[in-house]
């Protein structure tokens, strides 16, 4: 899921970790607006609420709002600045550090949240500023490593492409371009599992309440110790047939000496 490299992905690459990616998006931003009456997975919404907190000159949300977006802003480029520059050192490291930095971040949110939270405002905020800083981390990364075809923290744009494709579906041509119907079927892929997050984060959250950020993570893990697990398997194998050539080789040879 991590390892491989824009156009060197499959469908069932990017299928794979846009739906694991998704879920967890759908489970943090259904468990940050029940907590905080906020949604920490996108910020069209944080730039109308910044224009009106500009009009009304109230200063201070602006300057928070600012840094949420920021925040979402640098996560992406974060992401992507390992994905540019430690790629040629090794390209599953570059991929899983933005990763583990997500869960480091979700997982602060929980044991702070479960812990300590005593529900001020302020404390709010800077939980807030750490599960968004989270999200632009995971989007920047999935976008990075699929070229752009996986984006899971929000839906507007898959929305949006589906209308366009379904629309295309209506004339047989397009129904029968493979490439389309590969797109269709990874976004219907990821829209489907946000919103299985999203149910099962509000279905759960009343048991869980912050340790839904601990199930979080341990789905990230899942993803970084499955293709972690992926790449040795690769290696077994591409060492196992390298022996079994030279081995047929040698054989070869022999019997022609």
């Amino acid at each position: 899921m991590l390892h491989k490299y824009s156009n060197n992905r499959t469908l069932a690459d990017n299928m794979r970790l846009g739906s694991l990616t998704s879920f967890t998006a759908g489970m943090i931003n259904v468990a940050s607006f029940i907590i905080f009456l906020s949604f920490s997975s996108n910020v069209t919404g944080y730039f109308a609420i910044f224009a009106a907190e500009l009009v009304r000159a109230n200063y201070y949300q602006v300057l928070v709002v600012a840094s949420w977006i920021f925040l979402f802003f640098f996560g992406s480029f974060f992401a992507n600045l390992f994905v540019v520059h430690l790629s040629e050192w090794n390209r599953y490291w570059a991929h899983a550090l933005p990763l583990l930095l997500e869960i480091f971040c979700l997982a602060a949110v929980g044991v702070y949240g479960q812990y300590f939270y005593k529900e001020t405002l302020v404390e709010t905020e800077y939980l807030l500023s750490l599960m968004l800083f989270a999200m632009g981390l995971q989007n920047g990364l999935t976008a990075s490593i699929s070229n752009f075809s996986v984006k899971t923290t929000h839906l507007t744009g898959a929305t949006t492409d589906l209308g366009i494709l379904f629309s295309m579906f209506t004339k047989k041509q397009f129904w029968n371009n493979i490439e389309l119907r590969n797109k269709a079927k990874l976004i219907l892929t990821i829209v489907i599992s946000y919103l299985s997050g999203a149910v099962v984060a509000a279905s759960t959250y009343r048991y869980f309440q912050f340790k839904l950020f601990f199930v979080v993570c341990f789905i990230l893990v899942v993803v970084l110790v499955y293709d972690l697990y992926t790449i040795k398997i690769l290696k077994y194998l591409d060492v196992a047939k390298r022996r079994k050539a030279v081995h047929t080789a040698e054989k070869l040879i022999a019997e022609n000496s």
